[in-house]
């Protein structure tokens, strides 16, 4: 099932958009190295920010880039076990989307020394309006 929701995110990654935004400011963390072909999975490779480190370091890599997006003013707002979903409001109105997506090569053992990558790619349109799929209200923010 993981696959499943694995190449459904990688496909909204990879997917094309009209008029898609650049993305976010996501630099390269300690820990983390540049993987500009994305493993070369998923057809990620020019669509998606990655960054790879060891499988066993992904988590703890994932968490120091929830904070920096965190403190950029981007939301966690949903995802599951290898993906989560930020939203940030938008000066003009509505909302700006961007996933990152935990994943690794399944055709190869998964030890703790495996290649692990984080993909990050802008969710195109207003995810905050009504009928984008996966929408809902916008995020709470506290002033």
């Amino acid at each position: 099932m993981k696959l499943i929701l694995l190449a459904a995110s990688a496909a909204a990654i990879a997917g094309p958009a009209p008029a898609q935004a650049p993305l976010p400011d996501v630099p390269l963390l300690a820990g983390a190295t540049a993987a500009p072909d994305c493993g070369n999975l998923y057809g990620l490779a020019g669509k998606a920010f990655c960054v790879s480190a060891p499988l066993a370091a992904v988590g703890a890599l994932a968490d120091a880039y929830v904070a920096e997006l965190e403190g950029q003013g981007w939301l966690p707002a949903g995802g599951d076990d290898n993906r989560v979903v930020f939203v940030r409001r938008r000066d003009g109105g509505g909302c700006d989307g961007l996933q990152m997506q935990a994943f690794y090569d399944t055709s190869r053992p998964a030890g703790p020394q495996a290649t692990g990558y984080l993909g990050f790619g802008v969710i195109p349109g207003d995810v905050c309006a009504a009928g984008q799929p996966g929408a809902g209200a916008a995020p709470e923010t506290q002033q």
